[in-house]
């Protein structure tokens, strides 16, 4: 685990870029990986990432119930930024979820266990076999209630230095960035865990 004053960095590090974030975590430790979902502004985050190191391990956890726009965008970034993309999917396929669970509701009794197969234990594997001391993700305030008690660093339930560089950034100033450096969007993305924009996923209660 790597034992850094948080309250401190975070203060420091609110002025800062997110590039000059990403450089800074960087330096922390060899043991760094990135999450995706290749959701909305998922470019925002690989494009930064793939400025400061080229090789880090890209985790995506493909549920297997993604949309079509969301598969033709993930093709598109992992061939643009030639990512070191990691997959994992659910141990079972989708016609036999399909079949089991079907695709329950968040206040459907099955949800619980649609989740823990389609997402939670194929992100424990990924967490089990790369054992990462750094991890960034593109979690940002205002999108749910768990994420507004977070910050741009924070440790997950295992110690690991979570990083989100645009922690603090808007919608609106992600569009920006986006336009500014000609950046593809994911309007349509859609996760069958969530439901809602405004609840999580579960991997970030699980990390």
């Amino acid at each position: 685990m790597l034992k850094i004053d948080i309250e401190a960095e975070n203060k420091r590090l609110r002025k800062k870029t997110p590039i000059e974030i990403i450089e800074w975590a960087i330096s922390l430790s060899e043991k760094r990986i990135v999450t995706t979902s290749f959701g909305t502004y998922s470019s925002v985050l690989l494009s930064a990432i793939s400025k400061t190191d080229k090789n880090m391990d890209v985790l995506w956890c493909d549920t297997g119930y993604n949309n079509y726009q969301t598969y033709k965008h993930a093709n598109s970034l992992i061939e643009k930024y030639d990512l070191n993309i990691n997959i994992y999917t659910p141990k079972q396929t989708r016609g036999y979820i399909d079949v089991t669970l079907g695709l329950p509701t968040v206040d459907d009794p099955k949800h619980a266990d649609f989740t823990e197969l389609v997402k939670l234990e194929p992100f424990r594997r990924a967490l089990e076999e790369h054992e990462p001391e750094v991890w960034f993700t593109n979690i940002r305030i205002r999108q749910t209630e768990f994420r507004d008690s977070k910050d741009i660093l924070s440790y997950s339930n295992d110690g690991i230095l979570k990083v989100s560089p645009f922690y603090y950034w808007s919608d609106e100033e992600l569009d920006d960035y986006l336009k500014k450096n000609k950046l593809p969007k994911n309007p349509d993305y859609f996760d069958p865990v969530k439901a809602l924009q405004s609840r999580e996923c579960g991997i970030h209660k699980l990390g």
